[in-house]
Order: C-alpha cells, then sequence, then structure tokens
C-alpha cells in the first residue's frame, strides 16, 4: 500500500436513496458508475473494500410496515432489494475492469455467495471488493447496524457512510440556515444529543468495538479518496 495512505481496510456504506441520483425510483447509472470508478480507485492504491449497499431506492421495510404490511415481511423485501442493488453495484465494477463478490446474509445461491466471515476476509485480501447484501439478515435491523456489524466482523480500520451531507449538523442544514457542522463526536454524544448519523444500535456497536465512523458528502468526486489519505472530510465519530 502506498505510504500516503491511511487506512488499510474500510467498510463503505451506501444508502439505497444514493444511487437514485436525481430520480425517484430505482438506479441511476451514472451515478452508480461514479461510485464504482472511485471504490475501484482506492481498492487499486490499496485499500481494502467492503461495502454494504441499503434497499431504499426500491424498497423500505419500516415504510412498508407504515402502511400496514407485516413488518417482518416488509424487511425481507428490503433485503431483497439490497441484493438487487449489490448485483448492480458487482456489475458496475466488473464492467470497469475490477473484481467484486456479492455475499448475502440470506441464502440466495443463484445470484450471491453465502457471508462467510473467513470467506470475506478472504475475498477483499486478494483484492475483491465485497458487497454485502441482504443487511443482517435478520428483520428489524437496519442496513445502518449491519455496515457496523460488518466493519467489526472484517477487522476494518474505518466505517465509513456516504451520505449527500457533508457531516453531521447540529439540525437539518435544510431547514435551518443555522445549523452548524460538527468535525468531531463521540458516540455517547450522538446518541445523547439523538443526531440523525445512523441508528441506535449501529453506533452502540462502533462504541463497543472501538470503530471510527466517519459520515461525508459522496456527491462530490473524489472526497473517497481524500479520506483514504488522510484528510478531514466530514464528521469523525469516535472515542476521544
Amino acid at each position: 500500500m502506498s505510504d500516503t495512505l491511511k487506512y488499510r481496510r474500510i467498510l463503505l456504506k451506501l444508502s439505497g436513496e444514493a444511487l437514485m441520483g436525481d430520480a425517484d425510483y430505482g438506479i441511476d447509472p451514472k451515478v452508480i458508475g461514479r461510485l464504482a470508478d472511485e471504490i475501484i480507485e482506492i481498492q487499486k492504491a490499496g485499500v481494502q473494500i467492503g461495502v454494504v449497499i441499503g434497499g431504499g431506492n426500491i424498497f423500505r421495510g419500516a415504510g412498508l410496515a407504515a402502511a400496514g404490511m407485516d413488518r417482518v415481511t416488509g424487511d425481507h423485501m428490503g433485503m431483497l432489494a439490497t441484493v438487487m442493488n449489490a448485483l448492480a453495484m458487482q456489475d458496475a465494477i466488473e464492467r470497469r475492469g475490477g473484481f467484486a463478490r456479492v455475499m448475502s446474509a440470506i441464502q440466495i445461491h443463484d445470484v450471491a455467495e453465502d457471508f462467510i466471515r473467513r470467506r470475506a476476509i478472504r475475498h477483499i485480501e486478494k483484492g475483491r471488493i465485497a458487497l454485502f447484501a441482504a443487511g443482517t439478515g435478520n428483520p428489524f435491523f437496519t442496513t445502518d447496524s449491519a455496515a457496523a456489524l460488518r466493519a467489526v466482523e472484517i477487522g476494518a480500520d474505518l466505517l465509513l457512510k456516504a451520505t449527500k451531507v457533508d457531516g453531521v449538523y447540529t439540525a437539518d442544514p435544510a431547514r435551518h440556515s443555522d445549523a452548524t457542522r460538527y468535525d468531531q463526536l463521540t458516540y455517547d454524544q450522538v446518541i445523547e444529543r439523538k443526531l440523525a448519523v445512523m441508528d441506535t444500535a449501529a453506533i452502540a456497536l462502533c462504541r463497543d468495538h472501538g470503530m471510527p465512523l466517519r459520515i461525508y458528502d459522496m456527491t462530490v468526486a473524489g472526497n473517497l479518496m481524500r479520506i483514504m489519505r488522510g484528510e478531514p472530510i466530514g464528521t469523525l465519530v469516535y472515542d476521544r
């Protein structure tokens, strides 16, 4: 690995909504293509990468449950949506000359491998990009929780959450012009201040295992590599 890179192994969390671009549903080929380019760029520089993708651009289990559907059924549908997104990302990466493997928390052997921790680590050590689909495989747990779990399981140096906002703010910057961005926070501060970073289960898991978390704006080209080089992009959450 280049001496200029700060991180050896990362877990990147992409929201399903991030793949939509300016559309209302589905996947924008330009957006997923640009993300694939950035992922391949840091992988070729020497970073080992695992990726968790949400499914909110297709189905969101909690939203379906709020509309009257059984929550477990809705969450299972959401898990399948994440598999679809992971397959789309695999295709985008491989069309650009990268190597990727989709690993699912639910058995779906015709399109994805089962998630097995040792196999996942072997994939990323071999230079493949591991795409972790179907969340944790359990209802009532978000893909944020899955990202925290997979980051701990593969021994990542950093958990990255890619969003459309350049960090964590005191309030929603789209609604409050006086909102200010945090450069750094502790896990407990995130929980106590009820900041919309990740769900509480995910933050608690990161805290309990000392997993640093950085929230950054994925819409700015080159941000991922800048973070790998140690630039203070976005907001860092960790125990000081």
